[in-house]
């Protein structure tokens, strides 16, 4: 199952779930209101413009339901990394993830290349793992010390790394561009500054960064 959609299928029905308890909610209420006054014979006039309450409720609804609807609709354009279905082509692109204390180290295994970095406040020297678009990229993820955690927030994407253990993870990106990423699990005394750049760009310009001896 694709990442975009295993966290659409879970932000869809947690939707639903809200519109429901919000309509149940909402009718209690208006019932309880309506009640209420029946019972203790209110007699106050009512509103002169009916019409203009309505439209303004209308209003309201109907901004609430944009905001929804764009959220939602941003939320499927932020994840450009996905999951390849069962069947595809096996990865041409493999990326050794090493988390250590407090970094990233990135090895191209297939072109003997190693990128690393420097972690910490200034973001021009954060280590960036590069990779192609458009075919899958198998990403072997492991600790060389205590726990870590792969996670790039904007691509939806969350991998523990453990010592002595690698947990594998392949994904497709669809189009170019840079997303920042970081340990997701508390690891030590620099934990907050753990931050790493993946970058994705197209074939060609893959080869030639390789070619250039991999430095970012």
């Amino acid at each position: 199952m694709e990442f975009r959609d295993a966290f659409a299928r879970v932000i869809g029905w947690e939707g639903v779930v809200a519109a429901i308890v919000f309509v149940v909610v909402a009718v209690a209420v208006s019932l309880a209101l309506l009640l209420s006054r029946k019972r203790s014979g209110d007699t106050r006039r009512r509103s002169s413009h009916p019409i203009v309450e309505v439209g303004y409720a209308v209003l309201l609804g109907a901004v609430a339901g944009a905001i929804v609807f764009v959220t939602a609709s941003s939320q499927n354009s932020l994840t450009t990394a996905v999951q390849p279905r069962a069947g595809a082509a096996p990865p041409a692109t493999q990326v050794d993830v090493d988390a250590f204390q407090w970094c990233w180290r990135f090895h191209y295994p297939d072109a003997n290349k190693s990128v690393t970095g420097v972690c910490g406040p200034r973001d021009t020297a954060l280590p960036t793992m590069v990779v192609p678009t458009g075919e899958p990229v198998q990403l072997r993820i492991t600790a060389n010390d205590v726990q870590h955690s792969f996670w790039v927030p904007d691509l939806r994407v969350k991998v523990d790394a453990f010592p002595d253990h690698v947990n594998t993870v392949t994904l497709t990106f669809d189009q170019p561009g840079q997303w920042r990423g970081r340990c997701a699990e508390f690891c030590g005394s620099y934990h907050a500054t753990m931050d790493f750049n993946v970058r994705a760009v197209s074939p060609q310009e893959y080869q030639q960064w390789l070619a250039q001896g991999g430095q970012t």
